[in-house]
């Protein structure tokens, strides 16, 4: 892999890698963009089978966060850290502590918070060397459980979905196909029931399903059911990759919008969603309530400023569609327009501002 080539290509402005012999860690940051602020991402554990792999992973990811947190409205840039390891046999607190230290030896341009294999525990560890860090203990100033929070965000985004499709954003009697029911699309699944819509669900977990249909009065229908349900709405809770050449044939919903990351298999698959009339909002902004949740902690966590700001999760589906339909492009494409525009317009803005400092300083 040509790193300098890769980092060019896609304009990132940083990798660090961050080795401690003593803890076993080997870790790697990325930092994609901080035009808007300081980069914020997640800490991924993960036994990859090379470095190279590694590295590969934490450089899409933190993209994919330089998108996420600018279309949300977010104040930060992209960013990302994995460690490499397997999370259920190689963890010590000695690890975490010196990837503390790794990141704060940043200065700020990095703030990492919990992601697959890491925990709330990993990261009271990494608070421990440094306060460039979210999603801690409760009892240091954190937001607790992001779960719910999410749902409430993808809650709030299914319905600028729904006004876009149907001429309305009330789910009072629409028909809500859910696949997966675990933590976030419990929460969901709560929102969608008080509001009266009609739930239709699956997982492979049963345990989930029961609850989903005691406590909401869903309907259990089997894995490879929930596509070809007659649904308005369908909502990805589960994998990534289940828009696809399978899945897409079998689909009677006229919105689909869900907290799954990595929704589309292909980006041609959320072409053909355009083509076919298929509202589609996408994850990476739909799921934004829990970045946004977080990213409150760094101003000292207010519960009802950080709902107030996941509510607009509404309002930029909204925009992701205005974008859509002005422009007559996909939703997947819109959406990195609403985030590589806000980010070029600040950009642009502070360039604009540190020429004039120059020219003050200069006297002219």
């Amino acid at each position: 892999m040509e790193i300098f080539k890769y980092m060019e290509t896609y304009d990132y402005e940083q990798l660090v890698f961050c080795q401690d012999k003593t803890s076993g860690l080997k870790a790697i940051i990325a930092i994609h963009d901080t035009t808007l602020g300081p980069a914020l991402g997640g800490t991924r554990m993960w036994n990859y089978a090379t470095e190279e792999e590694a590295i590969e992973d934490a450089l899409r990811l933190a993209k994919g966060m330089t998108y996420k947190n600018a279309a949300a409205g977010l104040n930060l840039g992209g960013g990302k850290a994995v460690i490499i390891g397997d999370p259920l046999k190689d963890k010590n607190e000695e690890m975490f502590r010196a990837f503390g230290r790794f990141i704060q030896g940043l200065n700020g341009r990095y703030i990492t918070a919990e992601d697959v294999g890491t925990t709330v525990a990993d990261m009271d560890l990494i608070h421990e060397e440094t306060n460039y860090v979210t999603g801690i203990s409760p009892a240091f100033g954190s937001s607790g459980n992001p779960s719910p929070v999410t749902a409430y965000g993808v809650y709030r985004g299914m319905k600028a979905a729904a006004m876009e499709a149907f001429g309305t954003d009330s789910l009072e009697g629409k028909r809500v196909a859910v696949q997966g029911v675990g933590n976030v699309a419990y929460h969901l699944c709560r929102h969608l029931f008080e509001e009266g819509a009609q739930l239709i669900v699956t997982d492979i977990n049963q345990v989930a399903v029961n609850r989903v249909v005691e406590e909401f009065g869903a309907t259990a229908v089997g894995i490879n059911e929930i596509y070809s349900q007659d649904v308005d709405i369908f909502a990805p809770c589960a994998l990534g990759a289940i828009i696809n050449d399978v899945t897409i044939p079998q689909l009677k919903a006229k919105v689909i919008a869900g907290a799954a990351n990595n929704q589309l298999s292909e980006t041609k698959h959320g072409d053909i969603l355009h083509e076919l009339g298929i509202v589609y909002a996408p994850d990476y902004v739909i799921n934004s309530g829990g970045v946004i949740n977080v990213a409150d902690e760094l101003n000292g966590y207010n519960r009802e400023r950080a709902m107030k700001r996941v509510e607009t999760v509404y309002d930029s589906i909204a925009k992701v569609m205005k974008i859509s339909r002005v422009q007559g492009i996909p939703t997947y494409l819109a959406a990195d327009r609403l985030a590589e525009e806000r980010i070029a317009s600040l950009g642009k803005s502070r360039k604009q501002f540190l020429q004039n400092g120059k020219h003050i300083l200069s006297g002219r």
